[in-house]
């Protein structure tokens, strides 16, 4: 699978991705863990709303109906692996919350894997743009750095990450979806700038990311501890000049 180019259009892992990607979301942050966003055009999740029988997506037309549950989906997918985790997600339970037919699901993605994906593509875009248009000096990288941590630490979308990688050691699928479809290309993204916000050759670059990067996964999915700034700042210290 073709890598995908971080900040700019996702190539999809199938053909519904295209047009899932191109409809707006919520940032990141404004979704609250233990409560479902609802979506712009109106999406009543679990409760009738402006006479919607319950279960059903309020939308003014098939197009609004159509991106109304996507985005329910989407997000209710997001908060049911928080609250849940991995295993106990389900196709069902999703459909229920979202307040969309499970059908309508299977219509667009194969399986909570391929939800949780687009999820984690949609929300890096933003979640993980470096703070800088154009990257230039350590500072840059070290605001990277303090990002990235938020992200894996604190984001629903970092919560979708880890289940991810850890779905991807036991299944060869997803791990090859979450590599060939975002992992490589954020790597490579990665490594291009710190190797000019440093001035390193891009092997030497890509040993400082990976020296800068692999604590706080360490951290996030083996110690299970948070990802605060003390311990990022502290990591980048030893690596990067002040």
């Amino acid at each position: 699978m073709a890598a995908t180019t971080l900040n700019g259009p996702q190539p999809p892992p199938d053909k519904d991705h295209d047009t899932i990607a191109a409809q707006p979301r919520p940032a990141t942050g404004s979704r609250a863990v233990g409560g479902r966003a609802t979506a712009a055009a109106g999406t009543a999740t679990g409760a009738s709303k402006g006479g919607t029988a319950k279960g059903e997506v309020a939308a003014g037309s098939s197009g609004r109906r159509s991106e109304a549950a996507r985005l329910a989906v989407l997000n209710a997918a997001d908060d049911l692996l928080v609250e849940q985790g991995f295993e106990s997600l389900t196709i069902e339970g999703i459909a229920a919350a979202a307040g969309v037919a499970k059908q309508t699901i299977y219509r667009w993605w194969k399986s909570k894997v391929d939800i949780l994906f687009d999820n984690l593509v949609l929300d890096a875009a933003t979640g993980l743009a470096w703070p800088a248009e154009t990257p230039a000096d350590p500072a840059d990288l070290r605001a990277y750095v303090h990002r990235f941590a938020d992200f894996l630490g604190n984001a629903p979308a970092g919560k979708v990450l880890q289940a991810l990688l850890g779905h991807a050691q036991l299944d060869a699928r997803t791990a090859e979806l979450l590599h060939g479809g975002f992992l490589d290309a954020l790597r490579s993204r990665d490594v291009a700038h710190t190797r000019t916000c440093l001035g390193l050759t891009t092997d030497e670059a890509a040993v400082v990311l990976d020296a800068l990067l692999a604590p706080l996964y360490h951290r996030a999915l083996v110690l299970r501890r948070p990802l605060d700034p003390a311990f990022v700042d502290a990591l980048l210290d030893q690596h990067l000049p002040r």
